[in-house]
């Protein structure tokens, strides 16, 4: 038996995962423009321009100012 997603679409679909979403509010929608936004370009594509997610020592920094993590 092999267990292993192989694609996004799997992932979306798995039930645990659909679940923690559901709790999260979180669409697959969203997931996937996330997605989109940080991968990064394929061969032969133009690099996207936007914003880009910050070091996760930042958003560590960010999150325990606003109280939003311990």
């Amino acid at each position: 038996m092999d267990d292993r997603i192989n694609t996004l679409d799997e992932l979306l679909s798995d039930p645990m995962v659909q679940l923690v979403m559901q709790r999260d509010r979180v669409r697959p929608e969203q997931v996937r423009i996330l997605l989109e936004r940080v991968r990064g370009p394929v061969a032969g594509e133009a690099p996207a321009i936007g914003p880009q997610l910050p070091p996760a020592h930042m958003v560590a920094r960010t999150c325990q100012k606003l109280w939003l993590c311990r």
